[in-house]
């Protein structure tokens, strides 16, 4: 049975009528997110990896999900403005990091360390 949101009845938890859960998807990919209320808060254990093509996507990405009280993080993570992690990853970035040479695979390393959102362009310098 597929049921896109759920809400709670006199049982609880929560109010009645609060939202329990809700089905959505994200670039084909389905999703289930149960509402933990107060007592399960987000935390980095769990994030939304987008793996992205370009750095325009990336640059979009970035921008919108920071937006209207996100906040950037290190190496390409970033939280939105509910406390959702999420990592905004060039496709470029694992095969740059796979690179036969380790001396370029740990330039790329030690350049992404140093990034907020992840630049394409840079990261490719590190490896040269």
């Amino acid at each position: 049975m597929h049921v896109p949101e759920l809400r709670t009845g006199d049982a609880g938890p929560g109010p009645r009528g609060s939202l329990f859960t809700v089905e959505f998807e994200l670039e084909g990919q389905q999703f289930v997110a149960l509402n933990g209320g107060p007592h399960f808060k987000f935390n980095e254990a769990i994030s939304i990896a987008v793996t992205c093509e370009t750095q325009e996507e990336v640059d979009e990405l970035w921008s919108k999900l920071t937006a209207d009280g996100g906040s950037e993080g290190r190496c390409g993570w970033l939280k939105d403005r509910f406390g959702l992690s999420w990592q905004i990853v060039p496709s470029a970035l694992p095969r740059l990091l796979q690179h036969p040479d380790p001396a370029t695979a740990a330039r790329v390393m030690q350049a992404m360390m140093q990034m907020k959102k992840l630049d394409i362009a840079r990261l490719e310098e590190a490896a040269r």
